[in-house]
């Protein structure tokens, strides 16, 4: 039998979890952008489990990024001091490139592109 009032429960720690894993992400900036990676678009897609097991897809700006081999463990760090878990807690993918429809109205403000 299902029990309603637990999954209802478990969502709602899920998306509080998500909340506060896209604040953390929010505090890492590309160096060459005044903007935040997750408002940039470089975060695609962020997955949030109960458990706290968080799976992250992220591009960069350019293929040849001078953070390409930084990045991906400063947002594993940040998502971890989130979640509180050491093992790995976040899985990160490097994806398709950079794609503007992927940043927020603020971030194209920022970058004058709007």
């Amino acid at each position: 039998m299902i029990n309603l009032a637990r999954l209802v429960s478990e969502k709602r720690a899920e998306q509080g979890l998500k909340r506060h894993v896209i604040a953390a992400l929010r505090t890492i900036f590309d160096p060459e952008l005044p903007v935040n990676i997750y408002d940039l678009g470089l975060i695609y897609a962020l997955d949030v489990e109960a458990d706290g097991r968080v799976d992250i897809r992220m591009t960069l700006t350019t293929p040849a990024a001078p953070v390409a081999q930084t990045f991906p463990a400063q947002v594993e760090q940040t998502v971890a001091e989130v979640t509180r878990r050491v093992q790995r807690p976040c899985r990160n993918r490097l994806g398709p490139a950079l794609d503007q429809s992927r940043m927020t109205e603020a971030a194209r403000l920022e970058l004058g592109l709007v």
